[in-house]
């Protein structure tokens, strides 16, 4: 059941149903389906909002609460024209919630059975408005993927895009985890048929579809068997009979049957708004349509549809107000996007500070520190005053935040802290290097990659440097690479994530105010081109790059597993082993006195190279539990680090490109199978 997708008026409540949600009085239903139920709800200033709360047997998943709560908080930095806003959300409540703004209308399937196709300027303004709103979605690293007719709401001021990054959260409309394709047939692109990818192309695809079916009242590929309208997708031309001329060519590149073919949402959204610019100046009768700053005036001026007033969403007004209260209202929730270019709501700071309680009602009292908003005058649709205290904070709750990129040309970064997983639309929306800053910072990270996998001979595995500046993000990836062993795949990852964690920390040191990457995920690449699965790894720049604790660095398994991989540095594999003939003759003289018995070569005493973080790493077996005791393992920390130290800053001193200044030790007992670290250090060259 879509958040905003409602049947023509509000429907009774039911037993059992919420009185409140969060901050919002719940009077009806707006529908129910299988992942939750949709309520209608006031706000205190008595704006109409839609209440998804999802059914409890979900509730109760933590894999769901976890993919709802990422979708929410991605979903909350897409703003734009024609989009319904999230405007706030409780995924750790005991039965989880979000909510949106209410958008009068019908679905765009249901305005063609009861009146047909669209026609003249509002096709015109539809195809414009969707495109941007698609636009909108890509440019933060959204894919919609269930574009279609009962996604769109035929608004009095123009269509509305539902369902954006939700979607896919709730009522997942792309490959399943079981495997099986999920869509409704006619709205899903080729490839999604061939292989299961959903990016920015496939809604784009879904968008031509959409449109033709606006125009002509037909789906462009038929319909009839699922199999069968398949096939047509991936092998027919579409008919687009009926189709105005004009319309033609972007709806053609739309639904192009290769994905690198089809038009940007972008261009879509730009051609569509000059052909609905020459719709409007032949109604006006001049020469030049209007500028870019007035084509949301134009789309409201061409979009003709009849407005909607559902009285149950309100008592009744003296007759000489109500045609005004509704125009008002509608005002307020729709028209603001298309001239703003965002639908916002400011309501004593309602909307970014609706602090909302994990039970899901309104808590009533502020956090130590922070004093609670001030209420304000405001009128309910009854004419009424109505309170608009806001509720006080919660701290688990998620707030929805505003655009940080919004009308800054050169914006800082601005997502310190956030504990959000990268998401793969991320990776898909990313582009590469096109600023000098962007191609600098590629440079380096793609360099100390190169540098670290070499000695291993794993520079075969060259990475791709990308950016999406909307995420804040650089993202690494590389592959496709056949038959790849685990570890590689590991240290690939380790290396991406140091070499991109540095290289955006003396960025964001010497350029915080202009730089606006701080974030970096490493990913890995199918032999279809798509992700292999979720990043590999992910991390914060401001995090700091080394895992130390108190300015102390200390060895890991994944700094062990990479060092035994043999190296193919030459200068690497003569350190090693005059290291180790050091260790040995250093445990011998610092032990000769105490009758513990000698070490030899033969002891299995072994040294490698970890270059993600520039460590020695020594290890030996102890069949006899000879290091058993604390006594023991300290002598044999004393022995590596003054042997280990003085070959490393001894190598350091005579070849300045020599980047080894760590150390760790561990020690593996052959009969348990365990391994121990006893020792680590930073020598100092």
């Amino acid at each position: 059941m879509s958040i905003a997708r409602v049947e023509a008026r509000v429907q009774p409540a039911r037993s059992g149903d919420p009185k409140r949600v969060g901050p919002y009085r719940i009077i009806g239903r707006l529908g129910s389906g299988g992942m939750g139920t949709v309520h209608a709800g006031l706000d205190p200033a008595g704006l109409r909002v839609a209440v998804k709360v999802i059914h409890s047997a979900y509730a109760a998943d933590p894999e769901f609460r976890a993919r709802f709560r990422r979708e929410v908080q991605l979903s909350a930095r897409v703003q734009g024209p024609c989009l319904i806003p999230l405007l706030a959300a409780d995924p750790d409540a005991e039965t989880p919630w979000l909510a949106t703004a209410y958008a009068p209308g019908p679905t765009l399937d249901q305005h063609v059975a009861a009146h047909g196709a669209l026609t003249g300027g509002t096709l015109y303004a539809f195809a414009t408005g969707t495109a941007q709103a698609l636009a909108a979605i890509h440019a933060a690293g959204v894919v919609h993927r269930d574009v279609k007719p009962q996604n769109v709401i035929l608004t009095p001021a123009g269509p509305r895009v539902l369902d954006f990054g939700i979607a896919h959260a709730a009522d997942g409309t792309s490959v399943t985890r079981t495997g099986v394709m999920t869509g409704t047939p006619g709205w899903i692109s080729p490839e999604h048929y061939r292989t299961g990818t959903a990016g920015p192309e496939g809604d784009m695809f879904a968008w031509g579809t959409l449109v033709a079916y606006a125009a002509t009242g037909r789906l462009p590929f038929g319909t009839g068997a699922p199999d069968v309208v398949a096939y047509r997708v991936m092998s027919g031309e579409p008919e687009l009979d009926g189709l105005p001329d004009e319309l033609r060519e972007p709806l053609t590149k739309a639904l192009a049957k290769s994905p690198a073919e089809r038009i940007s949402a972008d261009a879509a959204a730009e051609e569509c708004a000059r052909l609905l610019a020459g719709q409007a100046t032949q109604v006006l009768g001049t020469d030049a349509g209007p500028g870019p700053e007035g084509v949301g005036d134009c789309l409201t001026t061409e979009w003709s549809l009849p407005g909607v007033a559902d009285p149950a969403w309100h008592l009744p007004a003296p007759a000489f107000r109500k045609r005004a209260l509704i125009t008002a209202v509608t005002t307020a929730v729709v028209a603001a996007a298309v001239t703003a270019g965002v639908i916002t709501f400011h309501n004593s700071g309602h909307r970014g500070d609706a602090d909302l309680t994990s039970e899901g009602t309104a808590s009533s009292a502020p956090p130590s520190g922070r004093a609670a908003p001030l209420a304000t005058s405001a009128t309910t649709g009854s004419g009424k005053p109505a309170d608009t205290t806001a509720p006080a904070a919660d701290p688990r709750t998620i707030r929805i935040p505003t655009d940080p990129l919004a009308g800054v040309p050169d914006p800082a970064y601005t997502r310190a802290g956030e504990e959000t997983q990268p998401h793969p639309d991320e990776w898909r929306s990313s582009t590469t290097a096109d600023t000098p800053e962007e191609r600098d910072a590629a440079k380096t990270i793609h360099d100390r990659m190169l540098s670290m996998l070499a000695t291993k001979d794993m520079d075969f595995m060259r990475p791709t440097i990308t950016f999406n500046q909307r995420a804040q993000t650089v993202l690494v990836t590389g592959g496709p690479v056949s038959q790849l062993p685990e570890d590689h795949q590991d240290v690939f990852r380790r290396a991406g994530e140091m070499a991109a964690c540095s290289t955006l920390a003396h960025r964001l040191e010497n350029d915080p105010t202009t730089w606006p990457y701080g974030r970096f995920s490493v990913h890995w690449k199918t032999s279809d081109g798509d992700l292999d699965a979720a990043a590999l790894g992910f991390g914060e720049a401001t995090d700091g790059c080394v895992a130390e604790t108190a300015g102390q660095w200390h060895g890991d398994e994944f700094g062990m597993a990479t060092a035994e991989i043999p190296s193919s540095d030459k200068a690497e594999i003569r350190v090693a082993d005059a290291t180790v003939k050091a260790i040995l003759a250093t445990w011998n003289a610092n032990t000769a006195e105490t009758n513990e018995d000698a070490l030899t070569v033969n002891d299995g005493i072994s040294l490698g190279f970890d270059p993600v973080e520039s460590a020695a790493y020594i290890w030996t077996d102890d069949p006899n539990s000879r290091f058993a005791s604390r006594a023991s393992q300290s002598n044999l920390k004393g022995a590596v680090e003054t042997a280990v130290c003085r070959k490393l800053t001894g190598e350091f001193n005579s070849d300045k490109s020599w980047s080894y200044t760590r150390w760790a030790v561990a020690v593996h007992e052959a009969y348990t199978g365990t391994r121990q670290f006893v020792g680590s250090g930073t020598c100092t060259p």
